[in-house]
């Protein structure tokens, strides 16, 4: 009788361990894919605002999408996204430091504007010169980092994400495939790294958000279980 008791704890003990490793599984690939279309629009916005101002300049033989971009531009800017959004929550829990500052979607979403607003004020608002421009932007983009996030984890790795996608661009104009107008550091606007500071913090907390949502769906599942 005893032994009979003690089978059926077995399965009951695997079955809900097999089932988060799976869904765990299957909800990275969903937050990559969700990542992956939320960097394709931000990119096809953004971009068609800064050929629009003349920010940037394409080869006419390479302007083949309906925004007047290059065909490369959203899937590379939608892999970078889904990346950087899956990197955020795992260097956070690699470093035992979870993101508790605005945890909420309503967050997230003015993250995205202010994002999207300093961008815009990059393509539109004049400046006496660049350096004022790039001050500003530079503030603009800290600030960002201050009012959403806040982490250590977030700031390092906003920089990182800064200096490697600035070093992509400075090699894709010096071998030809589009170029900024009145370059003033090294091929590139000199207020570039601003803005992909910002985008690494804006897709960052997309990426937190998500994961919390991930857990928050396996915590319940398990506690069913």
């Amino acid at each position: 009788m005893a032994e009979n008791d003690a089978m059926p704890t077995l399965p009951k003990k695997c079955g809900p361990y097999i089932s988060s490793v799976t869904s765990r599984g299957m909800n990275l690939v969903i937050r990559g894919i969700v990542l992956f279309f939320i960097g394709v629009f931000l990119a096809l916005v953004l971009n068609l605002l800064q050929i629009q101002r003349n920010v940037t300049l394409f080869p006419p033989d390479v302007i083949t999408s309906i925004f007047s971009s290059a065909w490369w531009v959203p899937p590379c800017c939608g892999t970078a996204s889904a990346a950087i959004g899956l990197l955020y929550p795992c260097m956070d829990r690699h470093l035992g430091e979870p993101h508790k500052f605005k945890r909420e979607w309503s967050s997230v979403m003015r993250c995205v504007a202010v994002f999207v607003g300093i961008n815009h004020a990059s393509a539109k608002v004049d400046f006496a010169n660049n350096i004022q421009l790039s001050l500003t932007l530079a503030a603009l983009s800290i600030g960002l980092w201050w009012t959403f996030d806040r982490s250590r984890s977030g700031f390092g790795l906003g920089i990182g994400i800064a200096f490697l996608a600035t070093l992509v661009s400075q090699l894709l104009v010096y071998n030809g495939v589009y170029q900024y107008t009145s370059p003033d550091f090294l091929y590139v606007r000199s207020w570039l790294p601003c803005i992909f500071f910002a985008g690494g913090i804006t897709m960052g907390n997309i990426g937190r958000q998500l994961a919390m949502y991930e857990c928050k769906v396996i915590a319940e599942k398990t506690h069913e279980d």
